[in-house]
């Protein structure tokens, strides 16, 4: 059977997002409540998948191995408190360079579902930014964004554009809330 995901953003979701990449482990800050946040869902049966733009490799201001490390502690972090991230799949490619992956085009989504038989009707994307709602629509998940990050920014953009098909949550915490609301997981 179809399972259902949680597909997370990674800048300004669980982290804090910078203007010039989070290019090393010391840069890597997570958010405030995001171990709640995680732990939360890795209680429950929601694949969790982090799909993540990752164009500083293409411009040269951080290698893949920089990036395999961040995620590697970061995902040890998770762990450590409680949380799990089942999968990463990033983009390293620049916004120009035409592939399938980077967002908002579907390629890591596609490739996750491919890989854990996901059910993008019952699943959730968690982003804070354009690119991100844009990707839930298009594969038919339930959008949400958070104002972390650059989500407050992108929240009036989107509702600019006529975008309103989305639900806003304060950060990673009030949208895994709002799901379990949603879903009546709520214990």
């Amino acid at each position: 059977m179809p399972t259902r995901a949680i597909f997370l953003d990674r800048d300004g979701v669980i982290n804090e997002n910078r203007p010039d990449y989070v290019k090393t482990w010391q840069e890597f800050i997570f958010l405030p409540r995001a171990f709640a946040a995680l732990a939360k869902i890795a209680a429950s049966d929601f694949v969790i998948v982090v799909t993540t733009n990752q164009s500083g490799i293409a411009r040269q201001r951080m290698t893949q191995a920089a990036l395999d490390d961040i995620h590697a502690r970061m995902l040890a972090e998770i762990a450590a408190r409680g949380g799990r991230i089942d999968a990463v799949h990033f983009c390293p490619h620049d916004t120009n360079a035409g592939c399938d992956c980077r967002k908002p085009k579907t390629g890591m989504y596609v490739r996750a579902a491919r890989d854990f038989e996901i059910d993008f009707a019952r699943s959730y994307l968690i982003g804070d930014a354009q690119e991100d709602i844009a990707a839930a629509q298009s594969i038919g998940v339930q959008p949400i964004l958070v104002r972390t990050g650059r989500g407050a920014e992108h929240r009036e953009k989107l509702l600019g554009n006529g975008n309103s098909k989305f639900h806003t949550a304060d950060d990673l915490l009030d949208a895994v809330n709002w799901i379990w609301r949603r879903e009546m997981l709520e214990k």
